[in-house]
């Protein structure tokens, strides 16, 4: 679905269209300066340019317990309970190759992002979607599936593409629900520091518990504008991590070294570049959803993700997601992600990516207007 999208995106900038691109969920900042320093400065050491431990550095496993500590209260360990991964995508595919046997099913968010589904398929499981993205409803569709076969229970909050939102009580439910199930539970917290108007994600670490069934994912990509250095954690069930580090083993040598020791740096050093990242967000968030009520598009402001999920305008719902974000292309030079890509509850939306400034922002609702004659 997104190829065809990308493949008229490219041949748009091919014959010189201006494209803005809001399809991909791409940061275009660079991170602080301190953390570009370091790396630089570590890189110049003659000792660091060999393969590194496909568990991460033992300096940053303990960097990224230290900072749980400090920002959710979260006691991990750093020999047995954090891993590094080469950004949360890898770990998550990687997890499934490691405990996932050909026929078990996995339960995901339907819509959802899409290497869930690819690495379920790639490890031999089977894929069972939830339509219900709110907390209450996730968890009465959760316990109406049938339990055999079940093996594990991947959630994402703020979730990406809907930007909805979770509190503890949810996760305490989703604890209490895979204890009695016997199932592992996973957790992507990609986007636990872009957060708008007071919300704080929580961690499902938090929830008492946890650890006994499940493990979170966390990244550098979002808080720290650091995605193409990818950088991610595994944290929490030890014998979970003990699988999944088998299998990196396997497969890598991990984080180019001076990558991870600049990544010490993100999160042990000054952390106003966080709420900085997240303040450029929500003033693009507030830019587009504006822009795009005041040509009558209904779409409410996301408390979280760097993302805008809006319901297709309803003159143009029967055209499905994919054609309309290929009509908002041709004729607003505007790239949007359409939601069937999600999964077949996305039908009907598009998502917005907020990685352009707020100039090229208003340009983009006003080449949205002109396409659809708003």
């Amino acid at each position: 679905m997104f190829g065809k999208i990308n493949q008229e995106k490219l041949e748009a900038r091919q014959r010189g269209v201006d494209v803005i691109d809001l399809g991909m969920g791409n940061p275009d900042q660079p991170p602080a300066e301190h953390i570009i320093e370091k790396l630089c400065d570590v890189a110049h050491d003659q000792k660091v340019h060999k393969y590194s431990a496909s568990c991460g550095i033992k300096h940053l496993r303990r960097a990224i317990c230290e900072h749980y500590e400090k920002k959710f209260s979260v006691t991990l360990d750093p020999e047995s309970e954090a891993l590094v991964t080469i950004g949360s995508k890898e770990g998550i595919s990687h997890l499934m190759l490691a405990v996932i046997n050909k026929g078990d099913a996995v339960v995901i968010q339907d819509p959802a992002y899409p290497s869930y589904i690819y690495s379920i398929a790639i490890a031999g499981g089977k894929m069972r979607g939830i339509s219900s993205n709110t907390g209450d409803e996730f968890i009465a569709a959760l316990k109406k599936l049938p339990s055999r076969k079940i093996r594990m229970v991947v959630i994402n909050y703020p979730h990406n593409p809907t930007t909805q939102t979770a509190d503890p009580s949810f996760f305490t439910e989703v604890v209490a629900f895979a204890r009695k199930r016997r199932l592992i539970v996973v957790h992507d917290l990609a986007y636990a520091d872009i957060c708008f108007d007071g919300y704080r994600a929580p961690s499902f670490l938090q929830a008492k518990g946890a650890k006994e069934i499940g493990i979170e994912f966390y990244t550098l990509s979002k808080s720290y504008n650091m995605a193409g250095w990818r950088v991610g954690f595994a944290l929490g069930n030890k014998k979970i991590l003990k699988a999944l580090t088998r299998i990196k083993g396997y497969y890598d040598y991990g984080i180019f070294t001076p990558i991870q020791v600049a990544s010490i740096a993100a999160l042990r050093g000054p952390q106003e570049c966080v709420g900085e990242i997240a303040e450029t967000y929500r003033r693009r968030r507030d830019v587009l959803v504006k822009g795009l009520n005041n040509i009558k598009w209904e779409v409410s402001l996301p408390k979280a993700t760097m993302y805008v999920w809006a319901k297709i305008p309803p003159a143009f719902q029967e055209m499905g997601s994919l054609d309309f974000s290929s009509l908002l292309l041709r004729k607003g030079e505007v790239a949007v992600a359409p939601g069937i890509g999600f999964g077949k509850n996305g039908e009907g939306y598009v998502r917005f990516a907020l990685v352009e400034n707020e100039y090229r922002i208003r340009q983009a609702v006003r080449g949205i207007k002109k396409a659809l004659n708003l």
